[in-house]
């Protein structure tokens, strides 16, 4: 599903201001399941939330907020996505979260009738089992604020043995 918050300030279509081509922070949010998973539907709800509440100063200043959500559903799509852990944030393709941790999901155990672990997000010093909502609007004021470079060497991906688990029992 693509979500592109992109409106006048308005609210809608218009012309009170020049035309301007607006830069684009692109939002993925890739999960596992929103039906069952806990951690997913939190997740998508508190981003829902953070979006809602930085779009307007990042459209104000000349930014579009583009959302892809992502259901993955299979090794090889997990494998396209170098989906490493459930659920995931990622802007402008970096992953909000600075290290990956993870705990036991009896929820996304049960769907596959195996132990699985998901992500545990860290801030400020917390481990939280769905990311506070001052998590991803800091994240997304920086990205688009600091102009980092974040060309960084990428290792091979591999897919995980944990999601490789899940898909395994989920299609069973």
């Amino acid at each position: 599903m693509n979500t592109d918050v992109n409106k006048c300030c308005c609210g809608g279509e218009c012309s009170c201001s020049p035309k301007e081509t607006k830069k684009s922070l692109l939002i993925d949010f890739l999960y596992l399941d929103l039906e069952t998973c806990e951690r997913c539907k939190n997740t998508d709800k508190t981003l829902y939330e953070a979006i809602h509440e930085v779009s307007k100063i990042l459209e104000s200043a000349g930014y579009r907020i583009v959302l892809n959500k992502v259901n993955i559903t299979s090794a090889d799509q997990a494998i396209k996505y170098e989906f490493v852990s459930s659920p995931t944030i990622r802007l402008n393709h970096h992953d909000i979260a600075l290290e990956l941790k993870e705990s036991n999901c009896k929820e996304c155990g049960d769907i596959c009738g195996d132990d699985v672990d998901c992500r545990v997000w860290t801030y400020a010093g917390v481990e939280y089992t769905d990311p506070p909502k001052a998590m991803i609007i800091n994240a997304i004021l920086k990205e688009v604020y600091s102009g980092e470079n974040h060309n960084t060497p990428n290792e091979k991906y591999q897919l995980p043995l944990n999601l490789k688990r899940f898909f395994e029992g989920a299609n069973k």
